[in-house]
């Protein structure tokens, strides 16, 4: 007590050291990293355009605030992806000259329920009424703040909505498009040819270097562009139960089992106290002695542990089983007896009428209408049981109607009363009707489940202190190690595996396996970090991740270790290809096949609009449209497939008849073309100079 006088005495002394602490430290910080510090006042920019890092901040906020449950990197993320898109996009209607009244941005908010639906702005017909809307917003003057913005967005939205009609407009689709594609589909060729694949050439016989993959990259560089990256290798050292803390956790479980005898001070005798077998109140017991609290309720089979399921669910009363394993605890249980049809399952037909809560009826019907109905679908079932699925489909208002009706299984007082009574008082198979908030229901109950009720004691498997204290130590003196020796070295010495590097972006939140890690990625970006850098970061119920920041990708390319997976495979088929052109050489077909060790095959009509062959190859577009061009008995040179190296020799070609109009091909094109539209943006994005400076305001 006398030092918290003390304490007490001094406190206004101590504010005022920790308030001067805190100054010094929060202004170093911001000549460092905060405003005074930044090289910018904008968030970021578009062609030149700037964005308030202000606007900026609010907008984050606003998205974090709105009951989605996103992070404030998830929320950065999404609203610079809007502010591109709308800045690029503005760009583009300012070119266009386009302009949107009143009306335009009426109709826009008018699709909005809220505003649209909104009884205050219907009049008596219950039509929209402008005057009605103008009038509110004149006489409330914070709504009327409200609406600007929202009048802003609409008008955005009805410029957006008039630039989509007019790029859609833009594209069409030409006759001769159209003769292409009833060409494509209706002439044919037939040819024999020789295939030598490249899988008869082993792997490990073509070597791809790391420069041939950057090559091919260069080449290629619109499908490999990527902004820069940051390679990060780490050893995760895991906090985790031991094998002793695993056999203390299963000796303590069992030591419950047996009564336990104590001291008791007040009586100076020793009391002996029941065990989980002997105990009279059950959940009390469970209360006092699990990790996770007592539960009364029965459950079927399907919801107990898997592996101990079946002897689990075949306890009789008052038996125990266990300690047995269940997720991330140690557990018994002591069965409390079984219950008939704790679980339902049934499937349902709901006819909805005007004034009924069904979300979307098929069909508008008055009440009287709907019993009737339901009255005649319910007869149709009882007179033929097999075609209650088939009336769901057809008849149900509910959206069950794709399952024919099927609702799956639920517990009591999971659905309306009525319908909850019917199926819990009645036995499988039975059908009947039943009138509800939503409508009639015509129910068939298909299923019941039984459960047992279990007391379960349940022991986190977690590590003791003193295992924790050695992974703690282990972690540390990797840190020390690692950031004086070779990273990999040092992991060996310690029996600990380096995991596969992670090329992080600048706002990316997802670190390898081991997901959300933002502060991984933001240490690896800060202008603090250098090349060898070395940092330990622990993770809450995981462990201790050492981190290298092994250095920076700025070729605006993928890293070599992704793009591998995907280009290795080309690369190596080019090479397989030239070994199997040098073999296939020959002056006719069969002395070819016969070179490459391989058999003629035939195929027969084919066309270049679906240029597949025969013995499960494939599509072969390439090795297709060499046949076409072959003249009869003529034979190609080798040729580059997808799946191998092939000859083709043409027997005969087919052209199709010739037609007046092209019209429906036409439309088949147009239709193949009409996601066309949704290329712009991206393509927008792709051209636009676009510099992000999110970083330095610690997103």
């Amino acid at each position: 007590m006398a030092v918290l006088a003390k304490i007490r005495q001094r406190s206004a002394l101590l504010i005022g050291v920790i308030a001067l602490a805190l100054f010094a430290f929060i202004i170093q910080d911001l000549f460092t990293r905060g405003t005074f510090g930044q090289s910018s006042k904008d968030v970021g920019s578009i062609d030149g355009k700037d964005i308030s890092f202000e606007d900026f901040r609010v907008k984050v906020s606003n998205v974090e605030k709105s009951g989605q449950g996103i992070t404030s990197t998830e929320a950065a993320n999404r609203v610079w992806d809007q502010e591109v898109s709308i800045a690029l996009l503005s760009s583009q209607f300012d070119k266009l000259g386009l302009r949107v009244g009143e009306k335009h941005i009426l109709e826009v908010l008018k699709s909005d329920p809220n505003i649209g639906k909104n009884p205050m702005f219907l009049n008596a017909a219950g039509i929209f009424d402008v005057v009605k809307f103008k009038d509110y917003f004149k006489s409330n003057p914070e709504a009327a703040q409200y609406i600007a913005q929202k009048e802003k967005d609409a008008e955005l939205n009805a410029k957006f909505q008039i630039y989509n009609t007019l790029i859609k407009s833009g594209l069409y689709t030409t006759a001769s498009e159209g003769k292409l594609k009833y060409e494509m589909e209706t002439n044919k060729v037939s040819f024999a040819f020789a295939a030598a694949p490249y899988s008869s050439i082993k792997d490990s016989e073509v070597k791809i270097s790391d420069d041939e993959i950057v090559a091919y990259m260069k080449k290629n560089e619109k499908k490999f562009k990527a902004d820069a990256t940051r390679e990060i290798q780490y050893v995760l050292v895991e906090d985790k139960a031991s094998k002793e803390d695993e056999a203390e956790i299963k000796a303590k479980l069992t030591a419950l089992l047996s009564g336990s005898v104590v001291y008791n001070a007040k009586t100076g005798k020793n009391d002996t106290l029941p065990g989980f077998k002997n105990a009279t109140n059950i959940a009390e017991f469970v209360n006092a002695n699990s990790d996770v609290p007592y539960d009364s309720t029965y459950v079927p089979k399907n919801a107990l542990p898997a592996v101990d399921a079946d002897k689990l669910f075949s306890l009789p009363a008052g038996a125990i089983y266990g300690p047995y394993v269940y997720g991330r605890y140690y557990a018994i249980s002591k069965s409390q007896g079984f219950k008939a049809g704790v679980n339902a399952k049934a499937s349902h037909i709901l006819i909805g009428y005007e004034g009924s809560q069904t979300p979307n009826p098929k069909e508008k019907r008055t009440k009287e209408e709907a019993k009737a109905k339901a009255e005649e679908i319910l007869a149709q079932v009882q007179a033929n049981p097999d075609s209650f699925m088939m009336l769901a489909f057809t008849s149900s208002d509910d959206s069950s109607a794709q399952q024919g009706g099927d609702l799956g299984y639920f517990g009591p007082n999971q659905m309306v009363k009525p319908f909850n009574d019917f199926v819990f008082s009645n036995g499988i198979g039975k059908v009947g009707l039943v009138e509800t908030p939503f409508g009639f229901h015509i129910i068939k109950i298909t299923d019941k489940q039984d459960g047992i009720r279990l007391a379960t004691i349940a022991q986190k498997i977690e590590p003791s202190e003193a295992t924790s204290d050695k992974v703690f130590t282990l972690a540390t003196k990797f840190e020390m190690d690692a950031a004086e020796k070779d990273f990999n070295a040092a992991a060996k010495e310690l029996g600990l595996k380096v995991a596969q590097p992670v090329n992080a972006k600048a706002m990316d939140e997802a670190f390898g396996p081991l997901g959300n890690q933002r502060n991984i990625v933001r240490w690896a970006f800060d202008k603090e970090t250098d090349k060898g850098d070395v940092k330990r970061f622990e993770i809450a119920n995981v462990g201790h991740v050492i981190a290298q920041y092994k250095g920076e990708n700025k070729s605006g390319l993928v890293s070599v270790d992704m793009a591998r997976p995907y280009v290795e495979p080309i690369l190596k088929n080019k090479k397989k290809a030239e070994l199997l052109k040098a073999k296939m050489q020959g002056s006719s077909l069969e002395a070819i096949a016969k070179a490459a060790g391989v058999a003629v095959q035939q195929a027969t009509d084919v066309t270049l609009d679906n240029p597949v062959l025969p013995g499960g190859v494939g599509q072969e577009p390439r090795v297709v449209g060499n046949a076409f061009a072959l003249t009869a008995n003529k034979i190609s040179a080798p040729i580059e497939g997808n799946t191998g190296v092939y000859v083709v020799k043409n027997i005969k070609t087919v052209k199709a008849p010739a037609i007046a109009n092209h019209a429906a091909y036409v439309e088949k094109v147009k239709a193949q073309s009409a996601s066309d539209v949704n290329r712009v943006l991206p393509a927008l994005k792709n051209n636009a100079k676009i510099e992000d400076n999110r970083l330095q305001f610690n997103y």
